[in-house]
């Protein structure tokens, strides 16, 4: 069994894999969303110079290193 992503672009595209999955030819499963991923996405919609998840992770990365050095 393969596993793929798809992102749909067309409804009618959805109602085509609705049938192929009525027919028992595929399974959909929707993926979770991370919750740190949508809130980002949420708090990115209401600052024009939002960080990066990159640039979070290097600040968090940074921070826990001063945090444990000192112990």
């Amino acid at each position: 069994m393969e596993a793929i992503k798809i992102e749909i672009l067309n409804p009618k595209a959805l109602q085509l894999i609705k049938g192929m999955q009525d027919l028992k030819l595929i399974k959909v499963s929707d993926e979770p969303v991370s919750t740190l991923k949508a809130y980002l996405k949420k708090m990115r919609s209401n600052s024009s110079t939002a960080p990066s998840l990159d640039e979070i992770t290097k600040i968090v990365e940074e921070v826990r290193a001063k945090r444990y050095a000192k112990k």
